[in-house]
């Protein structure tokens, strides 16, 4: 089962770029459903205006995204008369959408992880057992910590530990590459007009 993080991202575009944005994660939602994909949202960012967003991330696992993803990435050109100003002349409306293989994003190293034990505290302070078998881990390199502490057993706690640490840090190493994308859209958007993936011609209600 392959993983794949689809970003959709309104750059520096205004309130109707961040509409398009909403429409085009629904879109996307409900062709991945009709297509048997499952398809989940892992962070959609709210724009000013009720309904809008600044960007969205999903979450795309299936055994052969090659197609569906292809369909989607690059830039995105919406025609529609404006639904927040009534004799706005501008009709043509851009996001980008980026696709990143969370295989390939993966950069886990566990020799970058301090482990520690520590004893588990339960309710008001009171010591669940005197021995430590909690486990906290940090990696080290974003300095972001994980505490397990759901089993008696140390070593279950440390498997506990070391797995909700992987990922959480690949969710790290998701935002900062998705924020990249995010500045190069908003850097580059204007030349990247030209040339949509799709163009979508219907009201943007």
């Amino acid at each position: 089962m392959k993983k794949i993080i689809i970003q959709i991202t309104s750059g520096k575009g205004p309130a109707e770029c961040c509409r398009v944005v909403a429409c085009l994660q629904s879109l996307i939602i409900k062709q991945a459903k009709q297509l048997g994909i499952q398809l989940s949202v892992l962070e959609s960012k709210p724009g000013d205006i009720n309904g809008t967003l600044l960007s969205s991330a999903l979450m795309c696992e299936t055994e052969q995204p090659e197609a569906f993803i292809k369909e989607w990435t690059g830039t995105v050109q919406w025609i529609a008369q404006s639904p927040y100003r009534k004799y706005h002349k501008r009709k043509n409306w851009f996001v980008g959408v980026a696709a990143f293989d969370v295989q390939q994003l993966m950069q886990w190293d566990p020799n970058a992880v301090k482990l520690e034990t520590c004893r588990s505290s339960g309710p008001g302070g009171q010591n669940v057992n005197k021995v430590e078998t909690a486990v906290r881990g940090t990696h080290l390199p974003s300095g972001l910590q994980v505490l397990a502490m759901d089993s008696r057993s140390q070593l279950e706690n440390k498997k506990l530990c070391l797995e909700r640490l992987q990922t959480k840090v690949m969710l790290w190493q998701t935002e900062q590459l998705m924020e990249q994308q995010q500045n190069r859209w908003m850097e580059h958007h204007n030349l990247q007009r030209g040339n949509p993936v799709k163009t979508i011609r219907t009201p943007l209600i």
